[in-house]
């Protein structure tokens, strides 16, 4: 498994990083929330034990009207109340009657958290959330381990993190920022009426529920979803090397791409913010859900309080025995992909060619997105960083040029559907922007992990998603036809 610790600070530069903080919440689903200082939505996060049954499961009901345990599997549930299906041939008799409990089952206990035996953080060290003047103004939501929601559906059962990170369940929204989570609330639905046989369906995060907070001085919208372990950035901090070995990249790109088809073909959306934060891995051992609660448990989570609102230090899940498919998440930036536009969009070093010349541009930004995006996890560090050499930090005309510099001048059909192309480009496709072009730059010497045979066919695929046109660019389903994501070993 893959890190990039001396590299981390430089896939935050983007003006578009989601913030975004998680809490781990019982009887319901796993809760969170988020702040995008692109579309300023900020949100607190956090997760919660659900009533809403992972697929292996049969049904949810108190320890009391389970079936005898004569008929019990080996595979049931930690709880003792969740059953997973096996092929045990089981008497009518018993089943009938089990059947009939599930009908009149007790929702589960709230837990009982400690109240004392906790660190107490000094009031000099500042917490996560506390960084942002969104927390001073008090609009975030101040969840306690414990908390009750949605008429005692939800419980709050610790706080996973707080941070450019993965999204763990439950979105809590900060209350002036309604807009913003009905246009994700939208999103979900139309991703919920998309065609649920498409293979890529289950490579795309789905919500499980909606509820909204009341709180004098407005409400908190609440988004809930599946609980996901790590993200491709954790991965990538977790391992030494700081990249992704070949065979993790391909098996996670076939998800990624069959998730991104499902979004293209099937919902009509684009996504607009692909990256390694955004890309998870789902949870197959449901141990480590339990491992966490009954970490908090016995070990409380440091806290502290600031204007009488609950500050927590962050819990890390633990590590699974199994890892689970890729799933693309984060929607809050999703457009309807059938209405050009060419406002703003995507992290900056992995914008498009027409994003930054604004041209109305559709799907395939996304295709461009994910081809810039590779560098990152497979080769330790961005493709195109867009540093002024002035030292303005990220640029346009900085990022055109390393592109310029890469792939060659743009098509002059392509700069004349641009706003801001004459910015960068004479008439006739000359580069006149004041940043030099660099030189000596091609994704040949841009590429340091592969060689020969095996390189060439690697490069082909990229070039297939990093075309100066939109229209010269592979759908994603196309690239999960490529011989190099099809072949696992490629010798000379």
């Amino acid at each position: 498994m893959p890190h990039i610790g001396e590299r981390e600070e430089r896939i935050n530069v983007e003006e578009d990083v989601c913030m975004t903080g998680h809490i781990f919440v019982r009887r319901g689903v796993w809760l969170m929330g988020k702040r995008s200082t692109r579309s300023t939505d900020s949100e607190i996060s956090i997760p919660a034990r659900a009533l809403v049954k992972p697929p292996w499961l049969v049904a949810a009901c108190p320890a009391t009207s389970s079936p005898s345990s004569k008929y019990r599997s080996r595979h049931q549930h930690p709880d003792s109340n969740l059953v997973r299906a096996t092929h045990l041939e089981i008497p009518m008799a018993p089943l009938l009657k089990w059947a009939r409990n599930l009908l009149r089952r007790t929702p589960w206990r709230p837990l009982r958290f400690p109240t004392a035996g906790f660190e107490v953080v000094p009031a000099t060290k500042l917490l996560e959330e506390e960084r942002f003047d969104e927390f001073k103004t008090g609009n975030y939501y101040p969840a306690n381990i414990g908390d009750l929601f949605a008429s005692n559906k939800y419980q709050v059962v610790g706080k996973l993190g707080f941070g450019d990170r993965d999204y763990v369940t439950l979105k809590i929204f900060a209350r002036d920022h309604g807009d913003t989570c009905r246009d994700e609330f939208q999103t979900y639905k139309t991703i919920d009426k998309a065609n649920p046989s498409h293979p890529g369906r289950r490579h795309v995060r789905t919500a499980l529920d909606t509820f909204t907070i009341d709180r004098p001085g407005g409400d908190h919208q609440c988004l809930v979803q599946r609980p996901m372990w790590d993200s491709w950035k954790d991965l990538l901090l977790r391992n030494p090397a700081g990249r992704f070995s070949e065979a993790l990249l391909k098996g996670g790109l076939q998800h990624l791409l069959r998730g991104l088809d499902y979004l293209h073909t099937e919902c009509k959306l684009v996504h607009t913010d692909i990256k390694a934060d955004n890309i998870l891995h789902a949870i197959v051992d449901q141990g480590i859900l339990e491992a966490f609660v009954k970490e908090e448990m016995e070990s409380p989570s440091p806290r502290k309080y600031v204007d009488g609102a609950p500050v927590y230090m962050s819990r890390r899940f633990g590590l699974p025995e199994d890892f689970g498919r890729i799933v693309l998440s984060d929607f809050g930036s999703s457009v309807r992909g059938d209405l050009k536009r060419n406002h703003d969009a995507q992290p900056n070093v992995y914008r498009s060619p027409e994003v930054m010349i604004k041209a109305a541009w559709s799907y395939p930004v996304d295709i461009w997105n994910v081809g810039a995006m590779i560098w990152d996890v497979f080769e330790g560090g961005h493709l195109f960083y867009g540093e002024d050499p002035t030292g303005k930090g990220y640029t346009t005309r900085a990022h055109l040029a390393e592109v310029v510099g890469m792939l060659g001048p743009p098509p002059l059909d392509l700069l004349e559907r641009g706003v801001r192309s004459k910015e960068f480009f004479s008439e006739d496709g000359q580069w006149i922007a004041d940043v030099p072009i660099p030189l000596g730059h091609s994704l040949e010497t841009a590429e340091h992990v592969l060689s020969g045979r095996n390189k060439a066919v690697f490069l082909n695929f990229v070039r297939g998603m990093l075309a100066w046109r939109p229209e010269d660019r592979k759908t994603a389903r196309e690239l999960l036809e490529d011989p190099w994501l099809n072949t696992w070993e490629i010798s000379d």
